[in-house]
């Protein structure tokens, strides 16, 4: 009967830990590429520092968390560490929470961004989403690190992984017939976006 007890305990201790993961999208940005996932991928993961590391396995890439007095750090992703006013840092749902990677609860849906930042006095660049639209077109929205809509300038679209198109600029993009080929946009001084078929 004690064995039996024992197990509830330990099985009531562990279920509520995994009760805690949901299930999310993740995408890193490096500092002049794409890293993993242009358009997102699925993982299941409880915190932003436990999606960068199931994004890793899945994308076999490198990462380092340092410990420091506020906690865990992630000080490189890839092939470029952090240094000065530049560094790792993350969006959950366009927004940098206020929060440590191991800290803040994930729940089903929330989209993650890791992503390479250098940082001036107005806080972070902007991120860039794409989303498509009525009639085969997309549209673009700059977030800046609260969440909140911001201007960019320099708009450019892409259409495929090298193309970028001569005029497309605006907010609004219709690329015509582009055979499944992913459309993305940027912007200098922002992170590039998601990719979108």
């Amino acid at each position: 009967m004690a064995t039996k007890l024992a197990l509830t305990f330990v099985l009531a201790l562990a279920l509520p830990a995994c009760a805690l993961a949901a299930t999310v999208h993740v995408r890193v940005e490096g500092r002049t590429r794409t890293i993993f996932a242009p358009t997102t991928v699925t993982v299941t993961a409880a915190t932003p520092l436990e999606a960068l590391e199931q994004a890793s396995i899945e994308g076999e890439f490198y990462y380092h968390v340092t410990t420091t007095a506020f906690g865990p750090y992630v000080d490189q992703i890839g092939r470029y560490p952090g240094s000065g006013s530049s560094g790792w840092v993350f969006k959950v749902d366009n927004a940098s929470p206020p929060v440590g990677a191991d800290k803040l609860q994930l729940k089903d849906g929330d989209t993650v961004l890791w992503y390479y930042a250098t940082f001036g006095p107005a806080g972070g660049p902007p991120t860039l989403q794409v989303a498509a639209t009525k009639g085969g077109c997309y549209s673009v929205v700059a977030y800046d690190d609260n969440g909140k809509p911001t201007a960019v300038t320099g708009l450019v679209w892409h259409v495929g992984s090298k193309h970028a198109i001569a005029g497309a600029t605006g907010k609004q993009f219709c690329p015509g017939p582009h055979r499944g080929l992913l459309v993305r946009a940027t912007a200098p001084a922002a992170v590039r976006s998601n990719a979108v078929k």
